[in-house]
Order: C-alpha cells, then sequence, then structure tokens
C-alpha cells in the first residue's frame, strides 16, 4: 500500500477537521447577532437623546414669556447640543441642521399632529394662527393650538463586523426625531 493511500484512508484527525469547518459556518450567524445587538443598542440611545433633548427645551423655556423657545430662549442651540450628547454615544450624536423646530399644532381626530402656522427654528419664531384656534385644521373646533417643539438627532452608525455583517444592510445614519408640548 503506498503512502498516498495510507493517508486517504486515515480516519484520526477527521471529527477536528469537520469541527473547524462547521465553527467557521456557525461563527456568521454569531457576528451578525452582535453587531444586530450593537445596532438595537445604539438606536436606543439615539432616541434617548432625542427626548433629552426636547425635554432640555421644555425645562430651559418653562415660563410663558419664553416662548416661542426658538426665539426667546437665550443659548438653545447648546442646550439641545448638551442634552442630545449626554447619551452613552456623547460627541457623536449631531442634532440635525434645521433643527429643533417649533410650531403650533392641533390633534385632529385620528390623534395625529396638524401644523396650524408656519413653524420656525432658531432665530425664526412660528406664525401663529389667526384666529388662534385649531378651526383652520378641524372644522368647528374652538380648541387652542399646543406649542410643540421638535428635535432630530443623528447618529454615524459604522457595524463592528462590517466585512461579514448583514448590518451593513441597516439604515445609517440612525436618525429619531421627538416632539415635546411646550404649553
Amino acid at each position: 500500500m503506498s503512502a498516498l493511500t495510507a493517508f486517504w484512508r486515515e480516519t484520526r484527525g477527521a471529527a477536528a477537521a469537520e469541527f473547524v469547518l462547521w465553527l467557521a459556518l456557525l461563527t456568521l450567524p454569531l457576528l451578525n447577532a452582535v453587531d444586530l445587538g450593537i445596532y438595537v443598542f445604539q438606536k436606543m440611545q439615539v432616541q434617548m437623546a432625542a427626548q433629552a433633548a426636547t425635554h432640555a427645551v421644555w425645562r430651559a423655556c418653562d415660563a410663558p414669556a419664553k416662548l416661542p423657545a426658538v426665539t426667546n430662549c437665550t443659548g438653545l442651540a447648546a442646550t439641545i447640543q448638551t442634552a442630545a450628547q449626554s447619551t452613552s454615544l456623547g460627541s457623536q450624536i449631531t442634532v440635525v441642521a434645521g433643527s429643533p423646530t417649533e410650531g403650533y399644532y392641533c390633534v385632529d381626530g385620528a390623534g395625529a399632529l396638524q401644523v396650524v402656522g408656519v413653524a420656525g427654528t432658531i432665530g425664526s419664531a412660528p406664525t401663529r394662527p389667526t384666529p388662534f384656534t385649531c378651526a383652520t385644521r378641524i372644522t368647528g373646533s374652538t380648541t387652542a393650538p399646543g406649542d410643540y417643539v421638535q428635535v432630530t438627532v443623528s447618529f454615524p452608525y459604522q457595524p463592528v463586523f462590517d466585512q461579514v455583517s448583514m448590518a451593513n444592510l441597516l439604515t445609517t445614519p440612525i436618525t429619531h426625531t421627538a416632539w415635546m408640548r411646550l404649553n
């Protein structure tokens, strides 16, 4: 029997070779699960950052004399940025350009917010509807519109295992918009 034939008939170590082949295939789903878990955690952090930013507007502009906040609250942009970066993602969170916006909104029959007037940004006050009711959006309504602020934040997600992960297919950057009623 030749050495080559003896080599091919040898079965010692076959289980180890099979284990190595299967291990490589089983590692890919594990790496994808890790990347997906990190993505979900960072998405929650982005949502928390947006909520923290809107809450900071509410805290800084709590007096009626400070409304509309986008024109009457001093240092609002820095306050929002600091609050948004208070999560574990830190300075990687950015407030999207044009944010915050503030406007007067009414809640329609479906529970959705409907803008009345024109929303404003920092330095540009929102316009109040005349008359100051929701009648322009909701027929016959005498309810006054609420003053709402919205802040949109963004985070540039990068998968940890980007060469083998399906996480490259997930939405990036991660953005979230949070709303809060100020009055």
